[in-house]
């Protein structure tokens, strides 16, 4: 036990000192506009697609779970190698041609300056303040990972338990509180009927309201059919997806599990009665989401193309701030 507490303390320290290499406005002198052409083009296609945010925020998640937050997930495969991207859980995943779109205009402007994670990070943050969500100020400084490999991709399914859901997201160094809350990103998800069809059939979930199930079972009557994990606002990022599960209204098996679970609970009762509670925990969920295992100085590199990596013998950094 001597031992072990100095480890432990050591652990958080060199945590915290990473996330403080980040900081609000890292471009500001490198790439003044970086910000305004990644709000711009979210804005843009936002405009014609309302479903980005969700996009983006199940890009981001599964980014930041996988190696961390290195945008590793963008990394296409080879011939020679299966990378993140085309693993089984990645390849619903939206929203790359618009990240491709981001980093290009970033490369007219200030090339080999702005990172492929941040591109991510802040164009989920607008997608979510789009949306109806918070608006909040994220670090910046974040730099692109070496590494994607199919087999690393190891995320917590819509299957799991609360306590089993909470170990993953312990292991990333997040709490109970914040998976709770970065569960409420639901609010603007869809998933596929084969994620919760053995809730409907052969016999319905009891946990879940009749007249949902009944109508989920004619939904899903096509293989291909997908269902909005908030039935009310689904285009919205509010708390009305703690609301409506409070009401047995949960979709998934863990959306519905966070009121039935002793633990996560309370928590569920305390977002579902405040909308104001809810924006704040989410915006403090994300920011720390975002740091989780980041790579910052002299760690890493950044693409020139977010899909590729560097070439070996091309050395890309930030510039001098």
């Amino acid at each position: 036990m001597k031992m072990i507490l100095p480890l432990l303390f050591l652990c958080c320290c060199v945590i915290h000192l990473v996330s403080a290499q980040l900081k609000v406005g890292f471009y500001n002198s490198s790439c003044p506009q970086t910000e305004t052409i990644i709000r711009q083009a979210v804005q843009k296609q936002f405009n014609s697609d309302r479903s980005i945010t969700a996009a983006l925020l199940r890009m981001h998640f599964h980014d930041c779970f996988v190696r961390g937050c290195d945008a590793s997930i963008l990394i296409k495969s080879t011939k020679s190698k299966k990378s993140e991207r085309d693993a089984l859980p990645n390849q619903t995943v939206r929203g790359f041609e618009l990240i491709d779109t981001i980093k290009k205009s970033l490369e007219t402007a200030c090339p080999s300056t702005v990172s492929c994670a941040d591109i991510i990070t802040l164009a989920t943050r607008d997608a979510v303040a789009l949306a109806g969500g918070p608006s909040y100020a994220i670090p910046t400084g974040r730099r692109d990972g070496l590494v994607s490999n199919e087999a690393d991709v190891n995320l917590p399914g819509p299957s799991l338990t609360v306590s089993q859901a909470l170990q993953s997201f312990t292991n990333k160094g997040l709490s109970l509180n914040d998976m709770v809350t970065l569960l409420g990103a639901h609010t603007v998800g869809v998933a596929h009927c084969n994620f919760f069809q053995n809730r409907l059939s052969p016999v319905a979930d009891k946990t879940m309201d009749p007249a949902l199930a009944a109508q989920l079972l004619k939904t899903c009557a096509k293989s291909t059919a997908t269902a909005f994990l908030d039935q009310n606002t689904s285009f919205t990022v509010d708390n009305q997806f703690f609301r409506q599960i409070m009401l047995r209204k949960g979709i998934l098996n863990i959306d519905q599990d966070l009121t039935l679970d002793k633990s996560s609970a309370p928590i569920v009762s305390s977002l579902a009665a405040n909308d104001n509670a809810f924006r704040q925990s989410f915006a403090n969920a994300m920011i720390k989401m975002a740091s989780i295992d980041i790579l910052v100085g002299s760690a890493g590199n950044i693409r020139k193309n977010c899909g590729v990596f560097n070439p070996p013998n091309q050395k890309v950094d930030h510039k001098v701030l």
